[in-house]
């Protein structure tokens, strides 16, 4: 605490006095106040000093260096200090508070990038980091800018509205990604309260409930063109059409053909085996090849330059996503997906063979039962499936004459 006052004579030095001051040690002004001078010629260094009682001891406060702090600056900066100690605070702690600067909080664009990041180990693909950022920077852009900590309901609905009837499935999305990023400011103490995006009890009351999505069928091959069209597909001299093969005697998903590395795959076992973290199902996939996928793969193989059994332009990429759905436009097949292959694959095994529906569906790698169902079902019927895919290739084998394309859409269930 404040010990009282110095009973010493105050303002004892001049400005030219100080100025011509030169020999080391310290010169009182009085009050407390001293210019200290150390070293000599070119080493030598002023600056003011500010000694004062506190709590029974005696404290040093620098006020700055001379001749850059005037004698009269230094000398309001003692008397301030001062005054600070007469109302009980410590004249130091004061001003080192007062020189902190409020960290400023960060905008919501520095949070969700910092989101991304975070999140990008959980993803099991590229796709999901990309839909991310896509939508909370294009979507989200009016919020990029603003302190994390402003925004409000307000902010989030003009974001949210033009898109809400227009673009339901995006906007419901984006609204989930906003109240993601908002919650991880939460966590990090860099907003308080409700979240202004939240759906339940809040934003329920303010938006029209969504439609629930009829999310339809992939547009899929009839099973009974698959020949045809694979006779067609084969005269194609492309590696998206290759792929595209392999893919549809694999029933596996676009994503899984394209991702597909030389390390997954035993041609001497003939199996394909698709990690965990490339499954929709994070849970590894073994797939049986049949002898034409086989085929495929050895041909690709004599060649091979990269990690990637269908490289893209750059043996060290796959490759691009739309690969397979431009061969479907180059081929004229319009109202074809490649997802679609799958169903035309369940339709196939469920109306013209006697394959068990628990192993048409191992082969899509769908998740069949229950847990205690699924803890019971410890194999991957392997085997079982083998026949199945092997029956599958034979199917879509291309018959004498199958030129003629005549494509229909299938009315059967959609494989996921």
């Amino acid at each position: 605490m404040w010990a009282g006052p110095m009973a010493r004579a105050r303002n004892k030095l001049t400005a030219r006095q100080a100025a011509a001051l030169t020999k080391p040690g310290r010169h009182s002004d009085g009050g407390g106040l001293y210019l200290v001078i150390d070293g000599e010629g070119a080493a030598m260094r002023r600056r003011w000093l500010y000694l004062f009682p506190w709590s029974g001891k005696r404290r040093e406060m620098g006020l700055g260096g001379f001749p850059a702090v005037s004698l009269a600056d230094a000398r309001k900066a003692r008397d301030d200090a001062e005054h600070v100690a007469r109302e009980g605070r410590d004249p130091i702690a004061a001003r080192d508070q007062s020189r902190e600067v409020p960290a400023s909080k960060p905008t919501f664009g520095e949070v969700a990038d910092a989101l991304i990041a975070a999140k990008e180990g959980e993803w099991r693909n590229s796709k999901h980091r990309e839909q991310w950022k896509m939508t909370l920077l294009k979507y989200a852009a009016p919020l990029r800018t603003r302190p994390v900590d402003e925004i409000d309901t307000a902010a989030v609905l003009d974001v949210l509205k033009p898109l809400w009837t227009a673009k339901p499935e995006t906007a419901s999305r984006l609204r989930g990604r906003i109240e993601a990023v908002l919650d991880a400011a939460k966590a990090q103490g860099q907003r308080s309260g409700e979240n202004p995006a939240a759906w339940r009890g809040h934003l329920s009351h303010l938006l029209p409930k969504r439609q629930k999505l009829s999310r339809g069928h992939h547009a899929a091959m009839a099973y009974a063109d698959m020949p045809a069209f694979m006779a067609s597909l084969r005269g194609r001299d492309a590696m998206a059409a290759l792929a595209l093969e392999f893919c549809i005697l694999t029933a596996t998903r676009s994503g899984e053909t394209l991702g597909a590395q030389w390390c997954e795959i035993d041609t001497e076992k003939k199996v394909w085996t698709v990690p965990a973290k490339r499954m929709k199902a994070a849970r590894e996939h073994r797939i049986p090849l049949s002898d034409r996928a086989l085929a495929i793969v050895k041909t690709l193989e004599e060649g091979k330059a990269g990690d990637f059994v269908f490289p893209g332009r750059k043996a060290t990429r796959p490759l691009s996503n739309m690969a397979m759905e431009m061969m479907l436009r180059r081929m004229k097949v319009e109202d074809i997906t490649v997802h679609g292959f799958r169903s035309a694959f369940r339709d196939w095994a469920g109306n013209e063979t006697h394959f068990p529906r628990e192993i048409a569906e191992a082969a899509l790698a769908h998740v069949v039962g229950d847990k205690a169902e699924q803890a019971y079902r410890r194999s991957d019927a392997l085997e079982k499936r083998r026949a199945l895919m092997a029956a599958w290739a034979s199917h879509c084998e291309p018959k004498t004459g199958g030129n003629i394309l005549k494509f229909e859409r299938s009315s059967g269930n959609p494989a996921a």
